[in-house]
């Protein structure tokens, strides 16, 4: 038996592919609306006269390929300039914060000159559960910091409002894994923790 498609079959064929496609939505990250902090934690015999420190990037871009249909098609990219990590530290002298600064963004940390952005590419989407307003899943990407790029894991928790989507988490990576020595003062009474936390809040923009 030979098939025969007529162009009316044809045409409902490509209505469908065409709906199926839209299923997945282009959304680019809003940088100005979306936030992301580093927690810095002190560590050593003298930790008490150290303090931890609160990081915050102000430059964020991306996008969002989102598909409410097949959670797990979705993909994201994100992309941090390391020159707009500014230390937040609230209750810390201007001149510390400056200190705290300048070192962060020194070549025994950051470098920023060497690595001026920070990267995070995903490669799969597992555990994705619908909930009242949204989904939780677990994200896996590519995280390149530093010139060193790791295969990272964590929970996700996603929503989207109107032509909005948002995406909260957070992330522990470890400094030494990205080839960044933890600094150290006092002949090491005071260091600053080996484990970082990673805290997000990102929104994204649908695109027209």
């Amino acid at each position: 038996m030979r098939w025969r498609i007529t162009t009316g079959t044809a045409g409902l064929l490509l209505v469908a592919l065409g709906a199926s496609a839209q299923e997945k939505t282009a959304y680019s990250i809003a940088g100005g609306q979306s936030k992301l902090e580093i927690h810095v934690y002190k560590e050593g015999m003298f930790k008490a006269f150290g303090h931890d420190h609160l990081i915050a990037a102000k430059e964020i871009s991306g996008e969002v390929q989102f598909d409410t249909q097949k959670i797990q098609d979705s993909r994201v990219r994100l992309q941090i300039a390391t020159k707009s990590f500014t230390v937040v530290d609230p209750g810390e002298s201007e001149k510390d914060r400056q200190d705290v600064q300048a070192t962060m963004a020194g070549e025994k940390v950051l470098d920023v000159a060497k690595f001026p952005e920070i990267t995070f590419i995903s490669s799969g989407i597992s555990g994705a559960k619908k909930n009242g307003e949204g989904w939780e899943l677990t994200l896996t990407g590519k995280l390149k910091l530093h010139g060193v790029e790791k295969t990272v894991s964590f929970p996700l928790r996603v929503r989207t409002e109107d032509a909005l989507l948002r995406g909260e988490g957070e992330i522990s990576v470890l400094q030494t894994d990205y080839g960044i020595t933890p600094v150290k003062v006092g002949g090491g009474t005071v260091k600053v923790k080996d484990k970082l936390r990673i805290s997000f809040n990102i929104l994204a923009s649908k695109d027209r």
